[in-house]
């Protein structure tokens, strides 16, 4: 909120200000490298081009790679990546182990059996993002799809969130996280629904909606 989105400015900022993780979206570049922002696409005068046939040099020099958001902030705070592209995975996880953040590190995808494909690749927490309308055999199935496929959380809109739908997943042992939570009172809430790990862009909001929760 207090600096322009995935930038290493907006990284630092929000640990200064006490935050406990970070949160971002990566796309690889044709040249390998992966690069954190949100829509995957650069402005070159009028024309857009997809960050995956662009060479890491010619990209803005506002978009950061994830090893200059490793050397700039260090690997002490959980990372939670949104994988846009998933030809970034490997890279992703050889550099967050070249930089003992493995263990810290939390791959997002709205595919779960994508990440199960993964379990045995990676130490990282695998959590599927997905929202509640899409589970089509419902959130029992899913939770207990996650749990057999070793998928470590579920990721929700924090309006699909209940002390109910908490509970379910609870159950089955998955962290239960939800995202877009701007507002004291819906962070409040979601952390008195037993609630795991919230996104926000507000990082004062997030603060005063766990003190009040409590």
């Amino acid at each position: 909120a207090n600096a322009p989105e995935n930038t290493l400015e907006a990284f630092e900022l929000a640990l200064r200000l006490g935050a406990t993780g970070l949160e971002t979206d990566v796309w690889i570049t044709s040249d390998g490298v992966p690069v954190l922002d949100h829509d995957g696409v650069v402005r070159t005068g009028i024309r857009r081009k997809s960050i995956s046939k662009t060479f890491r040099v010619g990209l803005p020099d506002h978009v950061p790679s994830l090893e200059e958001l490793y050397r700039a902030c260090g690997a002490d705070f959980e990372l939670s990546i949104d994988v846009k592209d998933t030809n970034a995975i490997s890279r992703v996880i050889g550099l967050a182990r070249d930089y003992q953040a493995e263990a810290r590190l939390w791959l997002c995808h709205p595919t779960w059996e994508l990440l199960a494909d993964l379990r045995s690749e990676t130490s990282a927490r695998l959590v599927n993002s997905t929202r509640l309308k899409h589970m089509k055999d419902g959130p029992e199935r899913r939770a207990a799809e996650l749990a057999a496929a070793g998928i470590d959380a579920v990721n929700l809109h924090h309006s699909d969130w209940s002390g109910g739908l908490t509970t379910l997943f609870h159950r089955f042992n998955r962290y239960c996280i939800a995202w877009d939570a701007q507002h004291v009172r819906v962070i409040r809430d979601l952390v008195r629904m037993g609630i795991d790990g919230v996104h926000s862009d507000h990082v004062d909001r997030l603060q005063t909606g766990f003190v009040q929760a409590d």
